[in-house]
């Protein structure tokens, strides 16, 4: 029987630590949802994926006056009633707290040296 090097032995050590803690972050997810279960979830859920599915949440981010900003949208345009001030505090919390606003949500843009040559510009 061969022996596993140090380095197989580093690399095993490293993809099951990295595993389980993806695993944990997935069980903290409703299974349902995919909503993060963290304080506010259950309005979350009770409230907004009456008329989208969660992915509209969880694929987006934003600061709390971003996610009021969406609320008052929906109100405004797309027939979503007015919410309570505490189920609106509950759910801006927790929109603001688990799905923050990025710092990117785009890469940046290629140097113009690693551009490539553009056929249709003339050349002078």
């Amino acid at each position: 029987m061969k022996l596993i090097n140090k380095s197989t032995s580093l690399v095993i050590a490293f993809i099951a630590i990295t595993s389980g803690a993806q695993l944990s972050a997935q069980d903290s997810a409703d299974r349902v949802s995919g909503l993060i279960q963290a304080t506010g979830w259950e309005e979350v859920k009770a409230n907004c994926t009456e008329c989208h599915s969660a992915q509209m949440i969880t694929q987006n981010s934003g600061n709390r006056e971003v996610w009021k900003s969406r609320i008052l949208w929906m109100q405004e345009t797309q027939g979503l009633a007015q919410l309570s001030n505490k189920t609106e505090n509950a759910i801006l919390s927790y929109l603001a707290a688990n799905y923050g606003q990025k710092d990117a949500s785009r890469r940046s843009g290629l140097a113009a040296h690693l551009m490539p040559i553009n056929p249709l510009e003339s050349a002078n």
